[in-house]
């Protein structure tokens, strides 16, 4: 339950359209639900705009399953980071329509109406071919989020006349949300030439002095264009999240 429904529903009940017993129920559903190995939090869509996120690495593809029921009988958007093909699997037997997104290891259903047209889009940037799974991950978490997404890949430094040759599409965006790896230094370029919001999103992708990503993290930290925010390595859908609130 959106904010938006929640209040037409306390106005239909105010003008005696629907019964306190059927109000009653409506408010139950936003519940907890304890399934014993965790608690499904229904409320979060009203609080956050959107229902709870399964971040499947790490839990059985039986848990991801019965999560997964739990949003989806409830009609409610599903999004599942990290999942792999096993996962996928075990809700594609019970869920006729769940999507995978291999690259991104991303599972989605029930994806919300295209964004009201005029919405300004967020553009995903990456440095590197590399980078493009963690930014297809932020990709569909913020089309998820009903945003118009628009993707600018493979324009780092190593040729930075890359990305002038598509600087329309960096004008147009309302976020900017930039995936490196490496040195990290791509966020920093473009930070400098915009004045919108730039997430810079650090990747594992790299040689042993990368450090798995935190040589590009603490790259991004120390950035000295002003409005450059940096999420944890590799976290495409914190990203994608903060964009969308940020293009609210």
């Amino acid at each position: 339950m959106f904010k938006e429904e929640l209040k037409k529903l306390l106005n239909q009940f105010k003008a005696g359209k629907i019964s306190e017993k059927k109000l009653f129920e409506k408010l139950l559903l936003l519940q907890p639900e304890n399934l014993e190995f965790t608690v499904v939090d229904h409320h979060r869509k009203l609080r956050k705009g959107f229902p709870e996120v399964i971040f499947c690495q790490g839990k059985t593809p039986i848990q991801v399953r019965d999560i997964a029921k739990k949003i989806l009988e409830r009609n409610e958007p599903l999004l599942a980071t990290r999942a792999d093909e096993v996962h996928f699997k075990a809700l594609k037997k019970k869920f006729r329509n769940v999507y995978y997104h291999k690259t991104a290891r991303v599972i989605y259903a029930n994806k919300p109406e295209k964004p009201k047209a005029g919405k300004k889009p967020i553009l995903v940037i990456t440095a590197g071919t590399i980078d493009i799974p963690v930014a297809e991950e932020a990709a569909i978490t913020a089309e998820m989020l009903r945003n118009p997404v628009d993707k600018l890949y493979d324009v780092g430094v190593a040729g930075i006349h890359r990305l002038f040759f598509n600087f329309e599409k960096i004008l147009k965006a309302n976020v900017i949300i930039v995936v490196a790896g490496m040195e990290g230094a791509l966020p920093s370029v473009v930070g400098g030439l915009v004045d919108v919001p730039v997430i810079a999103v650090p990747t594992s992708g790299g040689y042993g002095a990368s450090f798995g990503g935190v040589a590009a993290l603490l790259g991004m930290l120390n950035t000295c264009a002003s409005g450059v925010t940096v999420v944890n390595i590799d976290n495409g859908f914190g990203a994608g999240f903060a964009a969308s609130l940020m293009n609210r």
